[in-house]
């Protein structure tokens, strides 16, 4: 999510959080405490049934007609979307029947695919009392969760590289289906139409979701390529903070985020991108033929809530679909169980034993280190990188000096011609006063100004914190600037705006934001000490400040790119009471996640500079993932059999940790003046490195995991048996070989503590042609490094054993890094990043 849309999100679910809790407090007795509890049980659910993964029977074999005539067909808008037929559901009413005699509660969701279990609203007595039960395994309180391109196509190689692998764009992703969790979709946006293509665009046989047809999302809302849309808020509601005035009741997108984060990874290819009047290119997914099904479970006004989440990626599930795009992550690590061990995690494992590749965006929370929100190693978390178009404008002053700013706008008429700067505060009329505005300067009522003292002339405003909550707006002082005749707008920073990031934004007439507080005093400075006063009267007598304005609509490139954003968390692992350190490296890897163009939703009103717009630019680790899902659509369709693993594998084995310039990837560092603050990347900040599109399509050998190994590192962690059992009903006896996070067989080595010595094993696939392999090294500082074999030949379909042996020469503090390199002699290269902590019980140099 954007710089902007960051702030007024977490303020916004802050507040929310805030109400929750105050009306629970306000309860004289505790035990009658109402609240939402996630409640599994200890038979498995409906994918584990007889040890294998199943797909629900019915919609499997209807035709294409029959499956779109589903889509139209009107239905109940109930929250709980429970099938009353369901074996499963009826097991868990009959459970409640039982063990709350006679009372009273609210069952929300049964869920009964991913996770045997149910949300309901009961008191805390009755909390607990479920947790007695012998047939429970696990009750635990819900929590609130929120939301975490025209040129990145060509950025990424798409066009000359992946694309063309895959049969050229028409083709790019035909047959997958992409599921979102996030806010929605605008149905009617050309980018999700079906009729864009000339070729054929069945439904896939595979899927069996339907749409929900409500006021705000009519019959005919989906199609061939937006094959299934649902939406989930029982939590929400039950909480009493659903507002039907701001948050539709349907799968419409009333913010944007999910219009947007749809329309990154599968959205049509060669839309027209046109904002303010102004054409930004032609707009593409990264897999445009793919299909999009969508899982409504987060608000514009409030965020969204666990129990609602795990009923959308449970549905996502039994529907059918082959990747789930998380752009969401928990506001706060659950209270009182394991990181790795809460409800939606759980149920990500469970779609992963499906076959479903998850991707999720890694958090908004960076630069801190383990400021990671995504962190499981089932799955693929990405972090955000920038990409190499910039847009920029500048404001040429009459004293030559020429001052950086932003701003999608055009620039002056004539850039030899200079216009007088005038202040909004000094261009008050006669009934205006600070003591009856004080925000006068921000230029949101033109009826407080003189026209004849700013027409034809540049208007300069004040950009306030009032700006980033959404109190004022951009396109507010824009239009007091055409009712005032202005030629154009000049934004300075207040000097409180501390450090806050700003994305270019759309103007239609000259306008240029100044975001550097520092520049912003040079300006007024300038401004300032041209003006002339009367002697006596102090009064201003004279405007004698000019300048003209560059314009900002057209892109430049960096060959700086790409750079780790300042936002992007960071691993390895996640804060957590429960465990160290769990030797999972994290992020995965990066993907363009700032100043990303893609669909807007016509009545999304989280950003309002892009209100009533087909297009947003939107910045954040929210646009990264997508951008991965999309990808690995692309992977799917070449390699069906591939488990979500062995696609992980190849996104991770293949990217790159260079720049465009040929230097290393550089990582910001500070939230404020970030590119002053900035260092090579590491692996906690990028994972493998900048996703490669091209490479992903041709990794030559690939790690493979499965669901057992996860279990086996679950039951690793000390402790965590009776939590494994609680949470998936199996016991940690059933996985003998538990197995450390360093002993996972992912792309990456991470020891946390590395005391000694210790040897790491890891096995590759070979799933291109023959070839043999030459293994090269770096290793981290403190340590010594050795791969075993060193060279080996490997054919088609056959495995190799790696043994890593790694051993401590000095101790430290941090993590130090190193790099295995597989070098084929076909041209496959294989990059496994390493990370060391050191910390051994004697002084080695006296060993």
């Amino acid at each position: 999510m954007g710089s902007f849309y960051l702030v007024r999100s977490v303020l916004v679910l802050w507040l929310g959080f805030l109400f929750v809790g105050t009306l629970c407090e306000s309860q004289d007795d505790s035990d009658s405490i109402t609240a939402v509890y996630i409640v599994t049980l200890k038979q498995a659910p409906a994918s584990h049934f007889n040890g294998e993964l199943r797909r629900e029977a019915h919609g499997f074999k209807l035709g294409a007609a029959e499956r779109l005539n589903r889509f139209n067909k009107p239905r109940n808008v109930s929250m709980s979307h429970e099938n009353p037929d369901s074996y499963i559901a009826r097991l868990h009413d009959s459970l409640l029947r039982r063990v709350l005699r006679g009372e009273k509660y609210l069952k929300l969701y049964s869920y009964r695919y991913l996770i045997n279990g149910f949300a309901v609203f009961v008191t805390t007595r009755q909390a607990e009392k479920l947790s007695r039960s012998g047939e429970v395994a696990n009750v635990v309180l819900d929590f609130s969760v929120r939301t975490a391109t025209t040129h990145t196509p060509q950025f990424l190689g798409l066009p000359k590289g992946a694309w063309v692998q895959m049969g050229g764009y028409e083709t790019a992703g035909k047959g997958i289906v992409i599921g979102f969790v996030d806010t929605g979709i605008d149905p009617t946006h050309p980018s999700f139409s079906d009729d864009v293509s000339e070729q054929s665009y069945p439904v896939p046989a595979h899927y069996s979701g339907i749409c929900e047809v409500t006021r705000d999302f009519p019959s005919g809302s989906c199609n061939r390529k937006l094959i299934g849309a649902r939406h989930f808020a029982a939590s929400a509601i039950t909480r009493g903070i659903f507002n039907s005035s701001q948050d539709y009741a349907s799968p419409f997108d009333g913010d944007g985020h999910g219009t947007h984060t749809a329309s990154v990874a599968a959205g049509n290819h060669g839309i027209p991108l046109v904002v303010a009047g102004h054409h930004f290119g032609n707009a593409s997914g990264m897999a445009p033929h793919s299909h999009i099904a969508v899982y409504k479970a987060l608000y514009k006004s409030f965020g969204g809530f666990a129990a609602d989440v795990v009923a959308a990626i449970d549905q996502a599930a039994q529907d059918g679909v082959d990747i789930i795009s998380l752009s969401i992550t928990p506001n706060r690590r659950p209270p009182g169980i394991a990181t790795f061990f809460n409800p939606i995690d759980m149920a990500l494992l469970s779609a992963v034993k499906a076959g479903i590749f998850v991707v999720q965006a890694a958090g908004n929370t960076g630069p801190s280190p383990k400021s990671m929100s995504s962190f499981s190693p089932w799955i693929f978390t990405v972090g955000a990188a920038s990409h190499d178009r910039v847009y920029a404008n500048s404001i040429i002053l009459g004293n030559n000096v020429t001052i950086s700013g932003v701003g999608l706008a055009p620039g002056t008429d004539d850039q030899n011609t200079m216009y007088m700067l005038i202040s909004a505060i000094h261009a008050l009329n006669n009934d205006t006063t600070f003591a009856n505005d004080m925000y006068v300067g921000e230029c949101q009522d033109s009826s407080s100004f003189n026209k004849d003292i700013v027409q034809g002339n540049l208007l300069i405003c004040s950009y306030s914190i009032r700006f980033v909550l959404g109190l004022s707006t951009i396109k507010q002082a824009l239009q007091t600037a055409k009712n005032l005749s202005a030629v154009g707008v000049v934004f300075y920073m207040d000097p409180f705006v501390i450090g806050f990031q700003l994305n270019p934004t759309p103007m239609k007439i000259p306008g240029i934001i100044i975001p550097s507080p520092e520049d912003s005093k040079i300006l007024l400075q300038y401004y300032n000490s041209s003006l002339e006063r009367d002697g006596v009267t102090k009064k201003i007598v004279r405007f004698g400040a000019v300048a003209c304005i560059s314009g900002g609509i057209k892109a430049n490139y960096s060959i700086l790119a790409p750079k780790i954003m300042y936002y992007s968390a960071r691993g390895p692992d996640p804060e957590d009471s429960f465990l160290d350190d769990a030797d999972i490296m994290k992020p995965n890897l990066v993907a363009p996640g700032n100043s990303i163009w893609a669909a807007w939703s016509s009545l999304g009103t989280d950003s309002v500079e892009f209100q009533g717009e087909n297009f947003a630019m939107m910045s954040g680790t929210s646009m990264a993932a997508p951008h991965v899902a999309g990808l690995a659509a692309l992977i799917k369709q070449r390699f069906p059999s591939f488990s979500p693993s062995a696609i992980g594998s190849a996104l991770s084995t293949t990217a790159s940790q260079y720049a465009k310039n040929g230097g290393p990837i550089m990582a910001q560092r500070a939230y404020a003046n970030p590119d002053l603050n900035q260092s090579p990347a590491t692996p906690f900040d990028m994972g493998s490195g900048f996703v490669n599109a091209t490479g992903a399509l041709d990794p030559g050998l690939i790690f493979d995991s499965n669901y057992d190994d996860y279990m086996s590192f679950l039951c690793g962690i000390n402790g965590s048996a009776p939590v494994v059992l609680n949470f998936t009903g199996q016991n940690c006896w059933n996985y003998n070989n538990s197995l450390s996070g360093t002993d996972l067989n992912l792309p990456s080595i991470a020891i946390a503590k590395l005391n000694k010595s210790r040897t790491i094993q890891r096995s590759v696939m070979n799933i291109g042609i023959n070839e043999t392999y030459s293994v090269g090294w770096s290793a981290p500082y403190g340590v010594t490094l050795k791969v075993a074999p060193s060279r080996f030949s490997i054919a088609t379909g056959e495995q190799q054993v790696l043994t890593v042996f790694v051993n401590a020469t000095t101790n430290s503090t941090a993590a130090s890094f190193g790099r295995i390199g597989l070098f084929g002699d076909q041209g496959h290269v294989v990059n496994i990043p390493l990370s060391v902590i050191v910390k051994v019980s004697y002084n080695i140099s006296n060993s």
